[in-house]
């Protein structure tokens, strides 16, 4: 079997339609659908059915995705390791970041990667780990976050790594009633007005905690994915938020520890299997490593 179709193949995989697959590769949609026939033709055996006006993936279909991976990950390997033998990892490396992750780590990583020979690019990518699998279509690797709690993104096509964890607090303006107040408890925070974020990350499935102990839903102003944004609001007495805390950047909000739920949030680093084998891979997810070892010092909020 052809290596260039079991790609195009993996491609309709990650992206679902013909016309999808033809863009990403720049081809005609004519001729992706040629090149998965002679596939199928090679292979012995359907590899795709018709699903209403497009087509989808045959069990055969899928497990043959599975060793694509393996075949052209095999491939990527090959290739560095050969460069391995010119001396130290070169190549280019496609990272996704959610934004606050990226603020506080990419500085770290590409410091580290500088003169390296890696060329990493970088491009804020904010979605729920459950679209971490639709991301590796386009990136090699993706720091994604989740709520402690959850379950890792892992599945037969996705490698999934905790980076670090991050507690989550609760964080008032200067001027707030439990501003003086070095932790705080969900009944005290029932009467609040709340800004937080889009459903689906952290954050808000730690306020969703809070609901269920107190048994009060919370009375939610504003939902805004920008932690600068939510920052500036809660300085100005809009309400109080949920942050994490190596987040926090405003001078004059005040950290509260919240205790009786269990609050952080967990970083992972996603990628296809194997793909910590190409050495221009693995010196990326090295230097995130030791990014999260130099950012995870900051001192957690004092008593006042």
């Amino acid at each position: 079997m052809s290596i260039d179709r079991l790609r195009v193949l993996r491609e309709l995989a990650d992206r679902g339609t013909v016309a999808a697959v033809a863009e990403a590769l720049s081809m005609t949609p004519s001729a992706v659908s040629q090149q998965l026939k002679v596939l199928a033709r090679e292979a012995g055996v359907a590899l795709l059915e018709p699903d209403g006006r497009r087509v989808r993936l045959t069990d055969a279909g899928r497990a043959l995705v599975v060793r694509a991976d393996e075949v052209l990950a095999a491939m990527d390997r090959a290739v560095h390791e050969m460069a391995s033998y010119r001396g130290s990892p070169r190549g280019q490396v496609r990272v996704a970041l959610f934004p606050s992750g990226a603020a506080l780590l990419l500085p770290h990583v590409l410091s580290t990667l500088k003169d390296s020979g890696v060329d990493m690019v970088a491009r804020d990518e904010d979605v729920p780990p459950i679209e971490v699998p639709r991301l590796l279509a386009d990136y090699d690797v993706v720091l994604t976050h989740r709520d402690e709690r959850g379950s890792a993104m892992s599945g037969a096509r996705v490698s999934s790594r905790v980076l670090m964890r991050e507690p989550i607090d609760v964080v008032v303006g200067p001027g707030h009633r439990l501003a003086r107040h070095g932790a705080v408890v969900p009944a005290e925070l029932t009467d609040e007005t709340w800004l937080s974020v889009r459903g689906g990350f952290p954050v808000d499935d730690v306020l969703r905690s809070i609901a269920t102990v107190t048994g009060v839903q919370p009375r939610i102003a504003q939902r805004l994915n920008d932690f600068t944004v939510i920052e500036a609001l809660v300085a100005s007495g809009y309400g109080i938020a949920l942050m994490p805390r190596y987040a926090v950047r405003h001078p004059d909000l005040v950290m509260l520890r919240l205790a009786g739920v269990r609050a952080a949030r967990l970083y992972d680093l996603a990628t296809r299997p194997h793909a910590e084998k190409r050495p221009a891979v693995a010196a990326v997810l090295a230097a995130f490593q030791a990014a999260a070892r130099l950012s995870t010092n900051p001192p957690a909020p004092q008593e006042k």
